[in-house]
C-alpha cells in the first residue's frame, strides 16, 4: 500500500513528453490489459479503447486537440471511447459471454439479464450516453493508476474536438464515440510541471466518517 501511495504522489498530468523514449511492448500490454480489466456497471463494458501509434494520424489528432504536443510526443496515444449505441442486444451478448466463460446455461441468468435490460432500456438517449461515459472514466482512472505503478507517465485530457477525433479515427464505423484521451510515455527532463508540489486538499476536508 505504501508503494501505491508513493507512486500516486509521483504521478502528475505530464505536460511535456520525451519523444525519444518509447514504451516497450510489455509496458504497453500492461496498460491495455489494465483497461480490459477495468470495472464497469453490471460488468457490461460499454466501451472501446484505441491505441494510436501512426505518426501521420497523430499529427491530425494534434490539430484536433488545439496543438497540444502531448498528442504527438508521447510514446502512445490512448483514445477512450464509449459505444455510440447500447441496448438489449449488447446485454444479451454479455450474458452469453458470462454463461460461456462460467460454464452455466444462459437460461440460468434470465433474471439477471432482464434486470440489466430494464436498467439500460429505461434510460433516455442522453442518460445512456452519460452512463456510458461514466464507465469510461472509471477505466481512465484504472489506466492512470496502472501507469503510475509502472513508472509510466500519462496525461488525461478532455481538451480536444470529439467529433473530429471520431472522424479521423473512423470511429463511427466501429460504433464508438470518443470520451477522453490519454497520452502515455515518459516525461521530458525539462518539463517544469514535474517539479511542482502536488496540491490536494487535506484528508480532513474531503474524507468523512459517519
Amino acid at each position: 500500500m505504501s508503494d501505491l501511495i508513493k507512486q500516486l504522489n509521483w504521478r502528475y498530468a505530464t505536460k511535456k513528453f520525451d519523444a525519444t523514449k518509447k514504451l516497450t511492448s510489455e509496458q504497453l500490454s500492461v496498460l491495455t490489459e489494465a483497461l480490459r480489466l477495468a470495472p464497469s456497471s453490471f460488468g457490461l463494458q460499454p466501451w472501446g479503447f484505441v491505441v494510436v501509434t501512426d505518426p501521420a494520424i497523430r499529427a491530425q489528432l494534434k490539430d484536433a486537440a488545439w496543438g497540444q504536443t502531448q498528442v504527438t510526443d508521447a510514446s502512445e496515444l490512448i483514445v477512450l471511447c464509449r459505444k455510440a449505441e447500447f441496448g438489449e442486444k449488447d446485454v444479451i451478448e454479455f450474458v452469453q459471454d458470462v454463461a460461456s466463460k462460467r460454464g452455466v446455461p444462459a437460461e440460468s441468468l434470465a433474471e439477471y439479464q432482464e434486470m440489466m435490460v430494464g436498467s439500460v432500456t429505461g434510460m433516455s438517449k442522453d442518460e445512456l450516453s452519460a452512463w456510458m461515459a461514466k464507465q469510461v472514466y472509471i477505466a481512465l482512472g484504472v489506466l492512470l493508476t496502472a501507469a503510475a505503478i509502472e513508472n509510466i507517465d500519462a496525461c488525461p485530457m478532455e481538451g480536444f474536438d470529439n467529433s473530429k477525433f471520431d472522424e479521423i479515427l473512423g470511429l463511427k464505423e466501429q460504433g464508438l464515440s470518443t470520451c477522453a484521451i490519454c497520452p502515455v510515455g515518459f516525461r521530458a527532463a525539462d518539463d517544469e510541471y514535474a517539479n511542482y508540489k502536488k496540491v490536494r486538499y487535506s484528508a480532513e476536508k474531503v474524507i468523512f466518517t459517519i
